[in-house]
Order: C-alpha cells, then sequence, then structure tokens
C-alpha cells in the first residue's frame, strides 16, 4: 500500500510538471494533458518493459491516468487564473524525482536484483518521464544540465538502500531517501550547486 501511495504522488507531481511546461509553451488542452501524461507515466513505463513487467502499471490499473488526467487538468485551471511561480516547475519536478526515484527502487528491489541495479532503475524511473516532457517542449533535459540532478536520485536511493541494510525498520528508509532525493535536488536549485565540469588541458600554442 504505502509503495502504491508513492507511485500515485509521484505520478501527481510529475503530471503537474507536465502541464506546466506545457501550458508554459501554448499548447492546448490536449497537448497539456498528453504532455503530462507521458511525463507522469513514462518513466514507469520504461522500468517495467525493461524489468519484463507486464501489463505494464497503467494498463493495469486506470486509477494512475485517472490521476494524471485530474492533475494535468488542475493545474491548467490554476494556471489560468493565478500564474505559477517562476520555479514552480523546477520544485514539482524535484518532488516528483524523489517519489518515483525511490518507487522505483522499491520495486527494483522486489524483483531481487543487486544494488547497482536497484539505483539504476530507480534513477531511470525517476528522471526518465523529465526527459521526455523537456525533449517534447523543446528544452534541453535537466538531466543534461549542470545542476545536481539524476545524482540526487543516486544518492537518495543509495541512503533508502543502506539504511535497508542497516535494518532501519519500514517506512523509515523509504522516508529518507525521499527527503534526500528533494533536498539535496531543491538545495541545487536554490544555491546553484553543481558538479565538477570537466574540461581537456588547454593545447600550448
Amino acid at each position: 500500500m504505502l509503495l502504491y501511495v508513492f507511485d500515485l504522488m509521484g505520478v501527481a507531481v510529475f503530471a503537474v510538471s507536465g502541464a506546466l511546461a506545457a501550458s508554459r509553451k501554448g499548447l492546448d488542452l490536449f497537448g497539456v494533458v498528453v504532455i503530462a501524461a507521458i511525463t507522469a507515466i513514462g518513466g514507469g513505463t520504461l522500468r517495467d518493459l525493461l524489468l519484463d513487467r507486464h501489463p505494464i502499471f497503467w494498463m493495469v490499473d486506470s486509477t494512475y491516468l485517472t490521476v494524471t488526467c485530474a492533475a494535468a487538468l488542475l493545474t491548467v485551471v490554476y494556471v489560468r487564473w493565478w500564474p505559477a511561480p517562476h520555479r514552480a516547475l523546477l520544485v514539482a519536478d524535484a518532488l516528483g524525482l524523489a517519489l518515483f526515484a525511490i518507487s522505483g527502487a522499491r520495486i527494483a528491489e522486489a524483483g531481487g536484483l543487486g544494488p547497482v541495479i536497484v539505483i539504476l532503475l530507480g534513477t531511470m524511473t525517476g528522471v526518465a518521464g523529465g526527459i521526455l516532457r523537456d525533449v517534447l517542449s523543446a528544452q534541453v533535459p535537466l538531466i543534461l544540465q549542470r545542476d545536481i540532478y539524476a545524482t540526487a536520485a543516486v544518492a537518495g536511493i543509495s541512503v533508502y538502500l543502506l539504511l535497508q541494510w542497516l535494518g532501519v525498520p519500514r517506512p523509515v528508509p523509504s522516508a529518507a531517501g525521499m527527503v534526500a532525493v528533494a533536498v539535496l535536488r531543491l538545495l541545487a536549485i536554490q544555491r546553484g550547486l553543481h558538479l565538477p565540469v570537466v574540461r581537456p588541458p588547454q593545447e600550448s600554442s
């Protein structure tokens, strides 16, 4: 049940981020819902395909699509009357990243996979929807920018796995992992934190 709640919360938050991105591009209502849906279920769909989980999660439970559409429509109504704050998209994306990274990691862990694969699949679940959203809305994907993004997901999932290994009772590891992802990503947004840029040495003339 906890995993299900995390998934629905992640879907809702990522749908909001997709709807915000689409509305800023001036798309019509159908376009907004499509971008919101791709953002919300894209990462989980790719995860399920790689894990050979069939049917795909949103085909089994239409609640995911209902939550996606509801979140997108509510976002459209909100921005129609009250313009969203400048960083609302980044904050929504950070929360979605935190929720989806840990829920994806838990699903991969339940499949009996090792820690490295759990981290990879959890990170992919968190970032893939945002990549599709940014590509379709003609933006440079956040994962390709200098800000800490996928690294936040890796760090949060690592915290989750470490607490699991130490025997900390649930749901503390999940909550701690999500907080770690969200805090690291939000700090990166607020303070402009980024990973070191690798540059080749300049050639002497």
